[in-house]
């Protein structure tokens, strides 16, 4: 009975701290749903794409290659670069995890990792229980794909001028991500110019003319933050932890 008790007691916590995730990716789900109508992708699809990966920049970089007929390889290769993060996350939470985390539960939680919830549960300094995972996924999960959904749906409905404006929502949440890191890290200040002005040179100067949008994406991604690695390399100190930087 205490042992119920206990798995009970830790569920709600998990749907306590996954309902402020779950509530503010409903309206940045509601961008992706317009985005991806607009796109030609119909409400089902919209719904499904949200439903089975979870990743908004994933999602939106993915869209960009479905409505613009890209190569799957590109496709694929891109979704690595965007979503390698979550094998590191993934990493960091499995040295938390409890005895009760046991392979299939392990599989299941993978799928829910997003950087809000993985800030959330890395928070935690008692070991993660299933219970309490699957109570914190649920409300991110469930305003996500309920956003994406409505977003679609209501895409129909709307003035153009509307759904044009609440397409850009979703972008709004990427600036809003990077601009407070940015002012307190010239690394990650660095890494966003770099990645904004090869990007626009890729776009803009027809000598690259012969790049595909995917690609370009993915070689924007990758100089960047390798000029980042080598301009602001991290010192290590003595015991092998890394210093702050200079």
């Amino acid at each position: 009975m205490a042992s119920s008790r206990e798995k009970r007691l830790s569920f709600s916590a998990g749907l306590r701290d996954g309902l402020p995730i779950g509530l503010g990716y409903f309206p940045v789900s509601f961008g992706f749903g317009i985005l991806a109508l607009s796109g030609g992708v119909p409400a089902l699809g919209a719904f499904l794409i949200s439903a089975l990966n979870l990743t908004s920049a994933g999602q939106v970089a993915g869209l960009s290659f479905i409505t613009a007929a890209g190569a799957l390889t590109e496709l694929a290769l891109s979704q690595l670069i965007i979503n390698l993060r979550y094998s590191l996350m993934g990493i960091s939470l499995s040295q938390r995890l409890s005895p009760r985390f046991t392979l299939p539960h392990r599989l299941l939680a993978s799928a829910f990792i997003t950087d809000e919830v993985y800030a959330v549960a890395s928070s935690r300094r008692e070991p993660l229980e299933p219970a309490y995972w699957y109570g914190l996924a649920c409300p991110p999960y469930l305003g996500w794909t309920a956003g994406t959904l409505a977003g679609a749906l209501a895409g129909d409905l709307l003035p153009a001028s509307l759904t044009s404006a609440l397409g850009i929502a979703i972008y709004g949440m990427f600036l809003a991500m990077l601009l407070p890191p940015a002012r307190e890290d010239r690394a990650v200040l660095f890494t966003v110019l770099c990645a904004a002005i090869l990007s626009s040179a890729v776009s803009l100067i027809p000598v690259f003319s012969f790049l595909a949008s995917g690609l370009g994406v993915i070689l924007c991604a990758v100089l960047a933050a390798a000029a980042a690695a080598l301009c602001f390399p991290r010192a290590k100190t003595p015991e092998g932890e890394e210093a702050g930087r200079a």
